[in-house]
């Protein structure tokens, strides 16, 4: 069972949520914005960092002017080592055995803060690029191709739709974390949240940062055939108009996106697996991004028919099925609740593309949290279509138990992020160096 700790945080975490559920589905219109706007409790905010701070540096971009939607990048320092060494995996911190052995069964905080000096910075291939104090500079994208190529996830956070963001400290937290197991690029996406942006607009939102990649690739590949020449007069203006003043140098330098992964939590898992359908819809009309991988951790799915755990874990921890209920009605458009809408029932009949052209996705859920049993029966459908398609589950966790702010730091969440990176390098590695169990 989960600790004292945790089911007192739970009962608390639980009334305040149902507090502001509740208001915001019963305030008169008067009472509301005049733009439209709920009000939200204040949230700790991480800000982003270019000094490579626990080994990844971070910033902020706005990629859609009409909705203001924002992604926060994430780039380990590992992007700093040259091309040509061998791309291996990192080796485990020393502490790992022990946090494995403590999986399912533990929520006793952890201090993280004793690893290896990040304060250390890389002398070799991109150390020119770091600033006196520790912050990247970043650079024009590289002509020679000699500067390390990293995989890129892009990441949905959590909050039930009505909340959470992709700068708030836990998320933050965890996209480093992500970012330094995987060895990957992280894009973390702040998309719109409900009641004010209500369906389909945090999942056009998701499409919206997937076809961002894109065109940051491509801009990337058009300024590396003009060979880094300084444009002047009207070439300089044709080039502009196609968008390549707007390249990322972060993205274009490091990110390789034809190894994209997906990465949602909870509500975020359905947006993942709404833009991984769409990705496989549109096929090479994406190029060169290319899907190689989902993972879905505790979705937040559920339908009609009641599965076992709905009914057995209905008033379970911190997300209870009473206020994910309360949750959807202020997401799904007025007039248009169901609970086998195609937003929250993966498995509703007409739903395309065929789940045997899905990418391979990882599930991971937690013995008390009500929406298991929905997400294992997702997975074991993409497995009977032979799609990879593993579920990890963890004993005494609780929904979020990974990224949850009071959770973020105990050894089972480190272990979960571990198991993530050990699934995913099966299809994020350079051929010749992917991980081996």
């Amino acid at each position: 069972m989960p600790s004292v700790t945790v089911k007192l945080y739970s009962v608390f975490f639980k009334f305040l949520l149902k507090h502001r559920l509740q208001n915001r589905i019963q305030a008169p219109p008067e009472k509301s914005d005049p733009f439209g706007v709920t009000t939200r409790p204040d949230e700790a905010v991480a800000a982003a960092n270019s000094a490579f701070t626990d080994g990844v540096a971070t910033k902020d971009i706005h990629i859609d002017p009409l909705t203001s939607l924002s992604v926060r990048i994430f780039l380990p320092d590992s992007a700093l080592e040259s091309n040509s060494k061998p791309n291996h995996p990192k080796p485990e911190p020393p502490e790992t055995a022990s946090l494995r052995a403590l999986r399912r069964n533990s929520y006793e905080p952890y201090d993280f803060s004793s690893r290896e000096d990040d304060s250390r910075r890389r002398s070799d291939a991109g150390g020119a690029n770091v600033a006196a104090g520790g912050a990247y500079r970043g650079y024009e994208p590289a002509v020679d191709g000699r500067r390390k190529k990293l995989p890129v996830v892009l990441q949905f956070h959590g909050g039930g739709w009505v909340s959470g963001s992709n700068d708030s400290v836990a998320n933050d937290v965890f996209c480093r974390r992500i970012a330094r197991l995987c060895d990957a690029v992280v894009v973390a996406v702040g998309y719109r949240l409900a009641p004010e942006n209500r369906y389909p607009a945090a999942f056009e939102d998701g499409m919206k940062a997937l076809n961002w990649l894109m065109k940051q690739a491509n801009l990337a590949e058009c300024s590396k055939s003009l060979g880094g020449r300084k444009l002047e007069g009207q070439n300089k203006y044709i080039v502009d108009s196609f968008g390549a003043s707007m390249v990322d140098p972060w993205l274009a330098a490091h990110g390789n996106p034809s190894r994209c992964v997906l990465l949602g939590v909870s509500c975020g898992a359905n947006i993942a697996n709404y833009v991984a359908r769409k990705a496989v819809e549109a096929g090479n009309l994406l190029d060169p991004v290319k899907v190689v991988a989902q993972i879905l951790m505790y979705p937040f799915f559920i339908g009609s028919i009641p599965t076992r755990s709905e009914i057995k874990l209905a008033n379970s921890y911190f997300y209870d099925k009473a206020m994910c209920m309360l949750a959807w009605k202020l997401f799904l458009p007025e007039g248009e609740f169901s609970l086998d809408h195609p937003a929250a029932n993966p498995l509703v009949p007409g739903q395309g593309p065929p789940l045997k052209q899905m990418p391979p996705t990882l599930t991971v859920v937690a013995e008390h949290d009500w929406m298991r049993d929905r997400a294992i029966a997702y997975s074991e459908e993409l497995r009977k279509v032979n799609v990879d398609a593993p579920v990890y589950e963890y004993k005494d966790a609780v929904h979020e138990f990974a990224t949850l702010d009071v959770l973020i730091k105990s050894p089972q969440a480190q272990v979960c992020a571990e198991d993530i990176a050990i699934w995913v390098k099966k299809y994020i590695s350079l051929r010749g160096h992917e991980f081996s169990y």
